[in-house]
């Protein structure tokens, strides 16, 4: 069999733009092709695990680190920025509310769980959760905030999150958009 040549062929070429010659660039889109947020993969559960306890399904990993005080946001990739702006300015009414002060973290997580399952199960589109600013803590830092934000991006239910507005808690709590359809 004879050796082709690494160098392309003109006539390859020719062929080539000739065949490309009709094709237009797609438009731009307002849709997010990767979250910009690196996470690590997770295995796929089956029936049996399905079952577990939530505390043994969600990790306290640290994804994203939050300083006190910091809006902080998430929109799952695939997602449009659109829906992450109608969630910031209150598109959604919030239908339900969770207040975490006083949990432990184990004690949170277990809740957000099952605050979270109910919702969905109610069909509920936005709720806020309270995780607190970390004003009565060690070193007046929040503790629950990250870990809050960070279990959210492990649900696949969670399509996108933001700080809510002043009037609904601002730096101490969290509006949730959960998917309409599960």
């Amino acid at each position: 069999m004879p050796k082709k040549d690494s160098v392309v062929d003109e006539d390859e070429i020719s062929l080539f733009q000739a065949a490309m010659s009709d094709v237009a660039r797609l438009p731009a889109s307002d849709k997010i092709i990767s979250g910009g947020i690196k996470t690590s993969p997770f295995p796929r559960k089956n029936k049996s695990q399905e079952n577990a306890t939530l505390e043994d399904a969600l990790t306290d990993y640290v994804f994203v680190e939050i300083e006190a005080g910091d809006g902080w946001s998430f929109v799952r990739p695939g997602m449009s920025h659109q829906t992450l702006r109608r969630l910031r300015r209150g598109y959604w009414r919030i239908q339900d509310s969770l207040d975490l002060h006083g949990y432990t973290r184990d004690e949170a997580r277990q809740e957000l769980g099952d605050f979270l399952g109910i919702c969905v199960q109610q069909k509920f589109r936005c709720v806020r959760v309270i995780h607190g600013k970390g004003l009565s803590s060690r070193n007046r830092e929040p503790v629950l905030k990250t870990r809050v934000g960070n279990w959210l991006m492990q649900r696949s239910d969670v399509l996108a999150f933001c700080q809510s507005r002043p009037e609904d808690g601002g730096g101490g709590a969290i509006l949730i958009l959960l998917k309409s359809k599960v």
